[in-house]
């Protein structure tokens, strides 16, 4: 058997039918089924991409002290988090790089254990089983089985945008610390939170000042429309991110020295952040109102790129309800068995698609 097989089936592969249908539509299909960034990319981080191209050399795996320092300042400015030094901190290429194998070069596998959300982004799951690990579905600490090694927790959540309480994230800490397991938060929507804050795991009001056994893992893909670099980072506990910059070297996992430029541009300004949450933020409330008024009902979606929305039907309907109108969304089958009622909506689709969706929404 070959190692694809051993996988889950790419979920967006199962779409096909419902993308010709929703492209047939004589206005052109409305595809907010990925979460793929439409807007432009800042110019100070083009500039600093080109104004860096000329690189001969290899890039490091940890980052520039550059990139490292903007790292650290970005964690300990926006997220207020306990403080941080060199070896605190490195770089990833792409998150969803990282997310699949961290478990592997945790050294995890066969007869561990790793936690994910009941609702959630397929590669949690798709690098434990890289791993040869074993899944676990759940939102509670005080409703885990055994001893896990790994537990991921997401906030604002991917794909249905629930903000994680202070209190649930210092419960998840405690029990971690109990079990000695590795906390990893998946922080990449945290600068997208709507209704409710969003808190770093390295933030003291959650660990108490401690980030022994944490994991904050970053991206620039949301942020700062920067998914075709392939920019992530990580921070959190030393002794951890020393493991995995050192086994990361021999893996030759390298961000490019011109991005790690641009990452240091995107870092230190936090305008264009500003300006992008707002853009999502306008096209989240005029989709959300014709969602409504078309008969969906939007749970959680406190926060995110997405609108979790369901008719109280399964989700496949919904999606050919949706594409029947040119609209295609994802269905909430894709993030787990707990989720088949609701389609994931999001909002990274350029205005005047937006528009056209809250047209055909409510004719």
């Amino acid at each position: 058997m070959s190692l694809s097989q051993t996988l889950p089936a790419f979920p967006w592969d199962s779409l096909a039918k419902a993308k010709a249908l929703a492209n047939s539509h004589e206005g052109g299909i409305v595809d907010v089924s990925v979460g793929t960034p439409v807007d432009p990319t800042p110019r100070i981080v083009r500039e600093a991409l080109e104004s860096a191209s000329q690189a001969p050399g290899y890039p490091t795996v940890w980052g520039t002290p550059s990139l490292r320092a903007a790292i650290i300042s970005y964690f300990q400015d926006r997220w207020s988090s306990t403080a941080l030094d060199e070896h605190n901190v490195t770089t990833a290429v792409g998150t969803k790089e990282f997310v699949a194998w961290l478990p592997t070069l945790l050294a995890f596998g066969p007869g561990d254990t790793v936690v994910l959300p009941r609702v959630a982004y397929p590669t949690y799951e798709v690098g434990a089983l890289m791993a040869g690990a074993a899944v676990q579905r759940c939102d509670d600490p005080d409703q885990v089985e055994g001893s896990p090694r790994l537990i991921w927790v997401n906030s604002p959540a991917n794909p249905h945008g629930a903000i994680a309480s202070l209190d649930l994230l210092r419960r998840w800490v405690r029990f971690a610390r109990e079990h000695d397991a590795v906390l990893a938060a998946d922080e990449c929507y945290a600068e997208f939170a709507y209704d409710a804050p969003a808190h770093s795991v390295l933030s003291p009001a959650v660990n108490d000042g401690d980030i022994t056994g944490l994991l904050a893992v970053h991206s620039l893909s949301k942020r700062s429309n920067m998914a075709g670099y392939r920019a992530g980072f990580v921070g959190g506990d030393a002794a951890l991110v020393d493991e995995l910059t050192a086994v990361r070297k021999h893996l030759g996992m390298m961000v490019p020295s011109p991005v790690q430029a641009a990452m240091v541009a995107a870092l230190g300004d936090q305008r264009h952040v500003d300006e992008q949450r707002a853009r999502y933020a306008a096209r989240r409330a005029r989709m959300r109102a014709a969602l409504e008024q078309a008969g969906f009902r939007i749970d959680h979606s406190e926060g995110s790129l997405y609108l979790w929305a369901t008719q109280d039907r399964p989700g496949r309907e919904s999606i050919d309800w949706l594409a029947e109108r040119g609209i295609l969304a994802a269905p909430g089958d894709f993030y787990g068995p707990h989720a088949t009622d609701h389609v994931r909506i999001s909002m990274t689709a350029t205005d005047e698609r937006i528009a056209a969706a809250v047209e055909r929404l409510t004719r």
